[in-house]
């Protein structure tokens, strides 16, 4: 005989109740949540793909609408060429959460008088919360680039994507190629998050700096690799906590700070690593540069740590006097300060003899500059290093050795050569 206990009926039928409400709740905030985000698809919207067809008022409005939007929006832009003549989007939003999602490839216009009056092709500013996620802009800077080989005259040529004044920013998955001048440029902008980027232009394509980064702080560049015809990361004054790591640089002109000095009143640079990454047949390796000028300027707290050199011309150097086309600068002296610099682990082969250059400022010398196990080979050989006015510590193995002068040797050197001249002249007497 089977015996049913009704309360355990009850507790059973009031366990289904509740878990149904569960249930239903979560479904409809799930179904909610799908309706609460918007998706813009620029294909939709009337946009052709055929790279012909100018996407930039579609582009437009479809920002203004996204960042009007009081829930997070998309803007997708699918697989397909789509030519942009150029865009400007701007905020503050309604909203945080803005992604742009492309699949496809935006591409310039090859007329170089396009552009020529505009400084960016595609700009972000003012706004807090922007993922740009995969895709491909391509500047077709190539006819620039040739005109400015040839000596005729020129546009100065528009970076393809800066983004001015926002916080919050992610920066995944997407290529740079062929842009008219810089790459991506990110000006006074706080917490932006950089992965995998990929920056492509020829190795003889002036000023296409690959990652700029000014003003701002907090900037994490990840996992990223570039070549091009200048710096594959170029870090100009008042930038601040920026980490590097896992970059491959090459062909181009290094990772340089600077150039610094620009201006007599300018900021620093502060708190900057470059870690874990590859330099293969650049210019330079590691680079801190200004204008051999007064300025008070400065760069310090500066770590290059674990970071291999294939056939780089200037594998660690410090240049101070800076002065290109000799030009409001000869015979002047760089105010601005170096100190705090870390170099360890760098291993490799330099392309040319001298594979350590430190040309500092005759009046304000690098100082605090530190070498740990360094070693770079020039022809299977151990290359030589070269020092003026650089003051610092070496430790571990560092080859080639160390030129640094050991400031903490420097009143206990005085004063030894200040009894060497008394002695001297007591025995003349």
């Amino acid at each position: 005989m089977l015996i049913t206990n009704p309360c355990v009926i009850k507790f059973s039928s009031a366990l289904l109740v509740t878990f149904h409400v569960f249930l239903s709740l979560q479904l409809l905030f799930f179904n909610h949540a799908l309706a609460a985000e918007l998706t813009f698809n620029i294909i939709s919207l009337g946009v052709k793909p055929d790279g012909k067809t100018d996407a930039s008022s579609v582009l437009q409005m479809t920002w203004a609408k996204a960042c009007d939007s009081s829930t997070p929006a998309t803007i997708y832009v699918p697989d397909g060429i789509f030519y942009v003549r150029s865009v400007s989007f701007n905020g503050p939003c309604k909203n945080n959460v803005i992604t742009v999602l492309i699949d496809g490839t935006l591409v310039a216009s090859s007329d170089i008088q396009v552009l020529a009056k505009t400084k960016s092709w595609i700009e972000f500013s003012h706004i807090d919360g922007l993922s740009i996620t995969g895709g491909t802009i391509d500047g077709q800077g190539t006819a620039l680039w040739n005109c400015k080989h040839s000596g005729k005259s020129c546009p100065v040529g528009a970076t393809s994507l800066q983004i001015n004044d926002a916080q919050n920013v992610n920066i995944n998955g997407l290529s740079s190629i062929n842009s008219q001048k810089f790459n991506i440029v990110v000006h006074g902008c706080q917490n932006v998050h950089m992965t995998r980027v990929n920056v492509s232009a020829a190795d003889d394509s002036p000023n296409t700096d690959g990652i700029h980064v000014q003003q701002s702080s907090d900037v994490t560049i990840l996992n990223s690799s570039i070549s091009n015809g200048d710096d594959c990361i170029s870090i100009s004054p008042g930038t601040s906590n920026l980490w590097m790591e896992s970059i491959t640089c090459g062909p181009g002109h290094g990772i340089s700070i600077g150039s610094l000095g620009i201006k007599a009143e300018e900021d620093g640079v502060h708190n900057v690593t470059l870690t874990l990454s590859t330099f293969t047949g650049t210019q330079n390796g590691v680079r801190i540069k200004s204008w051999g000028r007064p300025s008070r300027g400065f760069a310090t707290k500066v770590y290059f740590q674990h970071i291999i050199m294939d056939n780089v011309k200037n594998p660690i150097i410090i240049d101070q006097n800076y002065c290109p086309h000799e030009t409001d600068c000869p015979g002047q002296a760089s105010g601005v300060k170096v100190s705090e610099v870390t170099y360890e682990d760098i291993k490799g082969t330099s392309a040319t003899e001298i594979a350590i250059n430190f040309d500092c400022s005759p009046i304000n010398h690098c100082t605090g500059l530190s070498m740990k196990d360094i070693n770079l080979t020039y022809e299977n050989h151990i290359a030589k290093a070269s020092c003026k006015n650089a003051e610092g510590t070496t430790s571990g193995v560092v080859e080639p050795s160390g030129c640094l002068a050991d400031k903490s040797n420097f009143w206990q050197n005085v004063l030894v050569l200040r009894l060497k001249d008394n002695k001297n002249a007591l025995e003349g007497l």
